[in-house]
């Protein structure tokens, strides 16, 4: 099945309706996909009956105006789980690739009101000169569940689409030199495609820890970025688990799955060179895809102005000047915090130590 949140042309109102054979099958509104979760996909069951055999309008897909599936989402846990991007960022920047980053799935938590649809304008943020895109795959959580097995956490996803998260990457290695974020680096925007595509849809294309499916990136026509889901290095499951542990994850909450390398322009211009690949400006049209899951096509336009905090004489804290393509992503790979073993940990505090997502030492890639 493949869900989407749209604007009904007939009452101007979010709808949910059901992507099939070209066409928008829409639910009485006003509802929620997020209401449909909750439980072992019975609901989703009885919603696409409904869409099929008596829907509230059909719709041709270039008539319907798509927000992002999960609008308002309760939450958003973006990490970094794929190896080939954070070892390439780690080489460009001389730097070796955190142990951490091997022993458990790092993430941060995103902006949920900063969500934005498929084709909806991105701005650039206050302040930025140096705007980037970041190709990824998120999961959406179907039902509730805390401390999960990493076995069988899946079990728990209601489906997937793409994610950008949008990274102001000047304002990103400023404030990160605090040793806390990101924050206002990637507080501005995070687009989804149209439509949450349920995991049967993709299990043909399962192999290794994943499904192989091509993901591409453009800007104004020009191919920038290609890699594929099948190189994941961190399971879904796993993200999951790790994301569950101690807490409760509920339905509609989002599991970014961090980029995939090549998959930003930080990335590339480390490699290639900042001419080959410059920095979005406003006008720039942005193009991520999925193969199997969906596209988000967005444009560029100019941000707004930063506001002081305070008058300008009264601090005197430097300011941050645009870097050259070497402020660090959400990643261990880019900082050089010490390792913390389960020996000293436990020792120094007397708690237990923690199950582990895998077993054996996890220190080698895929």
């Amino acid at each position: 099945m493949r869900w989407s949140t749209y604007l009904s042309p007939a009452d101007r109102r979010e709808h949910v309706g059901l992507l099939y054979d070209g066409a928008i099958r829409g639910l009485p509104g006003p509802g929620t996909l997020t209401g449909l979760l909750g439980d072992h996909g019975q609901r989703l069951e009885q919603a696409r009956a409904q869409a099929m055999h008596d829907p509230v309008e059909v719709l041709p897909v270039s008539a319907v105006r798509f927000r992002a599936p999960i609008p308002r989402p309760p939450s958003i846990r973006d990490f970094m789980a794929f190896e080939e991007h954070v070892r390439t960022s780690a080489t460009a920047l001389g730097h070796d690739v955190s142990p951490v980053w091997y022993e458990v799935p790092l993430f941060y938590f995103t902006n949920p009101a900063a969500v934005r649809g498929p084709s909806d304008d991105v701005p650039v943020a206050p302040g930025s000169g140096c705007f980037d895109y970041e190709l990824e795959i998120a999961a959406v959580v179907g039902r509730a569940g805390s401390d999960l097995d990493p076995a069988t956490a899946e079990q728990y996803i209601a489906g997937y689409m793409v994610m950008c998260d949008w990274s102001a990457r000047d304002v990103q290695g400023h404030e990160m030199q605090g040793h806390l974020g990101p924050v206002k680096g990637k507080d501005t925007a995070t687009s989804f495609s149209a439509t949450l595509v349920t995991p049967d849809e993709l299990e043909p294309y399962r192999v290794g820890n994943a499904y192989d499916l091509a993901m591409t990136a453009s800007v104004n026509g020009k191919p920038y970025s290609a890699g594929r889901l099948r190189d994941i290095y961190w399971r879904f499951g796993e993200l999951l688990a790790y994301a569950s542990r101690g807490t409760t994850l509920i339905p509609g909450d989002i599991i970014g799955s961090g980029t995939v390398g090549t998959g930003c322009i930080l990335e590339l211009s480390r490699v290639h060179g900042a001419d080959s690949y410059p920095w979005l400006q406003p006008g720039d049209q942005v193009r991520l895809e999925v193969a199997h899951l969906g596209v988000i096509e967005s444009t560029i336009i100019a941000g707004r102005p930063v506001r002081p905090l305070r008058p300008a004489a009264t601090h005197s804290a430097p300011t941050h000047s645009a870097p050259t393509h070497s402020a660090p992503t959400h990643s261990a790979a880019t900082h050089s915090a010490p390792t913390h073993s389960a020996a000293t940990h436990s020792a120094a505090t007397g708690a237990l130590n923690p199950e582990p997502l895998r077993s054996g030492d996890g220190s080698t890639g895929n």
